[in-house]
Protein backbone atom coordinates (compact mmCIF):
# COMPACT_ATOMS: atom_id res chain seq x y z
CA UNK A 1 0.00 0.00 0.00
CA UNK A 2 2.66 2.23 0.57
CA UNK A 3 4.07 1.64 -2.50
CA UNK A 4 0.93 3.44 -4.27
CA UNK A 5 0.92 5.79 -1.82
CA UNK A 6 4.59 7.09 -2.44
CA UNK A 7 3.51 6.94 -6.16
CA UNK A 8 0.79 8.96 -5.89
CA UNK A 9 2.77 11.37 -3.94
CA UNK A 10 5.04 11.86 -5.97
CA UNK A 11 3.12 12.73 -9.00
CA UNK A 12 0.52 15.16 -7.05
CA UNK A 13 1.85 16.46 -4.00
CA UNK A 14 0.56 20.00 -4.11
CA UNK A 15 -2.95 18.61 -5.08
CA UNK A 16 -2.93 16.01 -2.24
CA UNK A 17 -1.28 17.88 0.34
CA UNK A 18 -3.98 20.95 -0.33
CA UNK A 19 -6.84 18.59 0.32
CA UNK A 20 -5.17 16.96 3.21
CA UNK A 21 -5.25 20.65 4.81
CA UNK A 22 -9.36 20.95 3.70
CA UNK A 23 -9.98 17.50 5.20
CA UNK A 24 -7.86 17.83 8.53
CA UNK A 25 -7.56 21.48 9.41
CA UNK A 26 -4.99 20.80 12.24
CA UNK A 27 -2.83 20.03 9.83
CA UNK A 28 -0.03 22.85 8.49
CA UNK A 29 2.73 23.07 6.22
CA UNK A 30 5.55 21.60 8.84
CA UNK A 31 3.17 18.61 9.59
CA UNK A 32 3.16 17.99 5.68
CA UNK A 33 6.71 18.47 4.88
CA UNK A 34 7.24 15.60 2.63
CA UNK A 35 10.68 14.31 1.21
CA UNK A 36 10.50 11.33 -1.45
CA UNK A 37 11.01 7.70 0.80
CA UNK A 38 9.47 9.75 3.66
CA UNK A 39 6.14 8.06 3.33
CA UNK A 40 6.35 6.32 6.60
CA UNK A 41 7.43 9.57 8.39
CA UNK A 42 4.42 12.17 7.21
CA UNK A 43 1.72 9.27 7.66
CA UNK A 44 2.92 9.28 11.07
CA UNK A 45 2.75 12.72 11.49
CA UNK A 46 -0.28 12.99 10.05
CA UNK A 47 -1.69 10.30 12.77
CA UNK A 48 -0.21 12.36 15.80
CA UNK A 49 -2.28 15.62 14.73
CA UNK A 50 -5.58 13.79 13.62
CA UNK A 51 -5.87 10.83 15.47
CA UNK A 52 -6.47 8.29 12.81
CA UNK A 53 -5.26 5.34 11.77
CA UNK A 54 -1.99 4.61 9.58
CA UNK A 55 -5.02 2.75 7.27
CA UNK A 56 -7.74 5.67 7.41
CA UNK A 57 -5.30 8.08 6.19
CA UNK A 58 -3.61 5.53 3.70
CA UNK A 59 -6.99 5.19 1.95
CA UNK A 60 -7.84 9.21 2.31
CA UNK A 61 -4.88 9.48 0.05
CA UNK A 62 -5.17 6.48 -2.38
CA UNK A 63 -9.20 7.97 -2.67
CA UNK A 64 -8.04 11.06 -3.93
Amino acid sequence: MINAISDKLKGNWNQIKGKLKQEYGELNDDDLAYAEGQEEELIGRIQEKTGKTKEEIQKFIDNL
